[in-house]
């Protein structure tokens, strides 16, 4: 059974990534990954508010949104 992604779940999964590359960059500090930390966080939330809501495994939800995030097809210009 294929799972229904909503774009806002793609969207803050990006901007979990770009913030921990950016933290990832710089030597650690806390101040540095929190960004990071924050990002992650608004993730999971949402990952679990749609899966209850959906009534879809919160797992199966939030690894599909990774794969979609992690390797999307490349988009034409």
């Amino acid at each position: 059974m294929a799972i229904d992604i909503p774009e806002h779940l793609i969207s803050l999964e990006r901007s979990a990534v770009a913030e921990q590359r950016k933290a990832m960059a710089e030597p650690y500090t806390q101040e540095a990954w929190a960004p990071w930390r924050e990002a992650a966080a608004a993730f999971q939330a949402a990952v679990a508010a749609h899966a209850e809501a959906a009534g879809v495994s919160r797992y199966e939800l939030e690894m599909a949104v990774k794969q979609a995030v992690l390797y999307a097809e490349p988009e034409d210009d």
